[in-house]
């Protein structure tokens, strides 16, 4: 792809793409979030050699939210083996929102669906191994900092902080997985690993960086160093179309068509397979909690750029 007519193509469509951010509001249930500009629409796009054309508000920070369940994810699948993961989380979608708790009440095993749901994700920081939060955290960021060349990707801490102090929601869950057996660690201390993985502040151009190693299967492909295995990038992959865009999944597998993973700081991370990498900030959200313009300029690439994969 010309990467001039790549950039321009790229800033014709957030352009377009940024009239629907009026049409969601930004995810007020965890306070720090709430003080983000809801008008704000960036996106970055990583092409095989590393060359990264941006539009928008593509160098605001923001957190990655459940973008990060892919990484902690392929750490504990990295540390645990297939085997043992899934014993403890399936691998199917669910129609019900991301911190529902009906599933894991009325299914038995008493195991979460996914590893992308909140549930799920929380039994698979459960499993990341380190001695104390710090440790198991800097075996996340060590990942995301080694794909994207970032050495500086940090939690930040405000937002890390006015999490933990609301999510009683997810301590419900965390106390139910604990007693069912799911969750073997200390229910605290596994909880203060997912805020902070949760917590971890990027750019639209640090997630296209991501989303491009994800669909090089795992390689940096301007280098050529494996940094996941290629078994897990394509597990990982495969619940992006799944189950990444909660529940509305199957609706942009159909509008969209590719691999990708939202959070409600307003993130998406896609991976086009052999091709690019796509990191997309639009903190206005719909009732899923999906950046309502995110999705649209990605519907709009896609079409743009034939990257439907089905």
């Amino acid at each position: 792809m010309d990467i001039e007519s790549a950039s321009n193509q790229l800033a014709e469509k957030v352009q377009a793409a940024s009239e629907y951010t009026g049409q969601g509001k930004v995810a007020a249930y965890i306070p720090e979030l709430a003080k983000v500009d809801a008008r704000m629409l960036g996106a970055a796009v990583c092409m095989p050699d590393g060359t990264i054309v941006s539009a928008g508000d593509a160098d605001v920070p923001f957190t990655l939210q459940s973008i990060s369940k892919i990484f902690s994810l392929v750490v504990a699948l990295c540390q645990n083996g297939h085997k043992h993961v899934f014993e403890r989380v399936g691998k199917e979608p669910t129609g019900d929102p991301f911190n529902s708790i009906i599933k894991l009440e009325t299914i038995k095993p008493h195991k979460p669906l996914n590893p992308m749901i909140n549930a799920g994700a929380i039994a698979v920081a459960g499993m990341i191994q380190g001695n104390g939060v710090e440790e198991r955290l800097d075996a996340i960021l060590g990942l995301l900092r080694s794909v994207t060349g970032n050495r500086g990707l940090s939690v930040n801490e405000a937002v890390y902080r006015s999490e933990k102090r609301t999510a009683d929601r997810n301590r419900a869950l965390a106390w139910f997985l604990k007693d069912s057996g799911v969750l073997t660690t200390d229910v605290e201390e596994t909880l203060d690993l997912y805020f902070r993985h949760c917590a971890i502040e990027v750019t639209a151009k640090d997630v296209a960086r991501l989303g491009m190693v994800l669909a090089a299967d795992g390689i940096i492909p301007h280098t050529g160093e494996r940094i996941i295995p290629r078994e897990v990038a394509r597990i990982c992959k495969t619940f992006m179309v799944t189950c990444g865009m909660y529940n509305a999944s199957g609706e942009f597998a159909i509008d969209v068509g590719i691999p990708a993973k939202s959070g409600v700081a307003g993130g998406i991370m896609a991976a086009v397979p052999q091709r690019m990498g796509i990191g997309v900030f639009g903190p206005a959200l719909d009732e899923k909690g999906n950046s309502v313009a995110g999705v649209k300029l990605l519907e709009l690439l896609s079409q743009e750029w034939n990257l439907g994969i089905f």
